[in-house]
């Protein structure tokens, strides 16, 4: 239900800057950094937080962060009072709550899931991410017309208030010995230590960074792209994002009816590589209907190397350290839209299709120079 109400605030969001801002692509870019840079930066302190607090009771609080966020955006649209640095600051705000919740939300599939069925139940999370990824922004985008705005934002509120008595429902025995009596930087500067040490916690979670810097520059910048090599309209615009995200959902529900896979280190590598192999053959298309399955197959790979990484880090992170190595990988979140900045500025010089295609060989590259020196990656089971 979160995750529906984030991706219909999304779309709203977005709706209302273009309405404030003379339909402004800078400031659609300055609401998505807001978000984005306290994701960013206050991750750590999130999984710090993670580990000496009760998830629970870190992810309502942030739930109810974002409710009271929601409805004080949503009061001022419907009153008129509403203003471009209000949504600046709100995006802020929000951005923050979600880098202290994310990092408890993840560690807490670690702590109802047994350790055996913990990949399939975080592709299954997934899956329910990446179908309110394709319905959350339709149907904000219907009650627009409807209610405004306001009233979709209105409705959004109603949406986390609703998460928090979910959330209390869930019945967890949390082990209270995780809280430390340590200041949160020692806590922070720890977490970063057992990262580096352990080889494998190093390995997951500089793949987690190459993509993000390399693999996810596509989605800014699909909607140039299409109209540089496609010419497309809005509507075959909103058909390749669909079609994205059938993949991306399709891709997650294949990854949670996989059982005993083994040697899913080779696995996540090869999905790497086909994924920047993707992005590469997608920059080069030229034909509307031959773009669908590259886009599908982009939005697939996308989605099982997520979960399959985010899996990995909670398996293989012990229960004190779990939360802390959630927020490592959950700061790639925050990058993603900022990867996209210098490969933005590298289009505007080159072309799109050229600066998709760098982004898809460099992120192939980067995979095979990492499988060749951390040979012993390939066998992480």
């Amino acid at each position: 239900m979160a995750f529906m109400a984030l991706n219909m605030q999304i779309i709203c969001r977005s709706w209302l800057v273009l309405r404030l801002s003379s339909d402004s692509p800078f400031a659609l870019a300055m609401v998505t950094m807001a978000m984005a840079v306290p994701l960013t930066v206050l991750s750590l302190f999130g999984g710090a937080l993670a580990d000496r607090m009760p998830r629970k009771q870190v992810i309502s609080v942030c739930f109810a962060g974002n409710a009271s966020m929601t409805f004080l955006l949503a009061t001022l649209d419907m009153t008129g009072l509403i203003r471009f640095w209000h949504l600046i600051v709100i995006g802020v705000i929000n951005g923050a709550f979600m880098a202290f919740n994310m990092p408890s939300r993840q560690a807490l599939v670690a702590d109802v899931v047994p350790k055996e069925g913990l990949m399939n139940a975080v592709a299954l999370m997934n899956s329910a991410m990446n179908i309110t990824r394709t319905v959350g922004p339709a149907l904000a985008g219907v009650l627009i017309i409807y209610v405004d705005t306001s009233g979709v934002f209105f409705l959004n509120g109603g949406v986390y208030l609703f998460s928090i008595i979910c959330f209390s429902m869930i019945h967890l025995d949390e082990n209270v010995s995780l809280r430390s009596g340590k200041r949160m930087t020692e806590d922070i500067r720890e977490g970063l230590s057992y990262a580096k040490r352990d080889a494998t916690m190093r390995g997951l979670i500089i793949m987690l960074f190459v993509p993000s810097l390399f693999g996810f520059p596509y989605q800014t910048l699909l909607p140039a792209w299409a109209r540089e090599a496609l010419d497309v309209g809005s509507d075959d615009l909103g058909y390749l994002m669909m079609i994205m995200g059938i993949g991306a959902l399709t891709g997650s529900l294949f990854l949670a009816s996989l059982k005993n896979v083994k040697r899913r280190g080779a696995l996540l590598l090869t999905i790497s590589l086909v994924w920047g192999i993707s992005i590469a053959l997608f920059s080069k298309t030229s034909s509307y209907i031959v773009a669908f399955p590259c886009i599908f197959v982009i939005g697939a790979m996308n989605a099982i190397f997520m979960s399959l990484d985010m899996t990995l880090l909670q398996v293989y992170s012990s229960a004190e350290m779990r939360g802390r190595m959630m927020s490592l990988g959950l700061m790639t979140f925050g990058l993603m839209p900022l990867s996209a900045i210098p490969f933005g500025v590298i289009a505007e010089g080159i072309g799109t299709g050229n600066s998709l295609m760098i982004s898809g060989v460099v992120l192939a590259i980067l995979t095979l120079a990492f499988t060749h020196w951390n040979r012993e990656f390939s066998e992480i089971a």
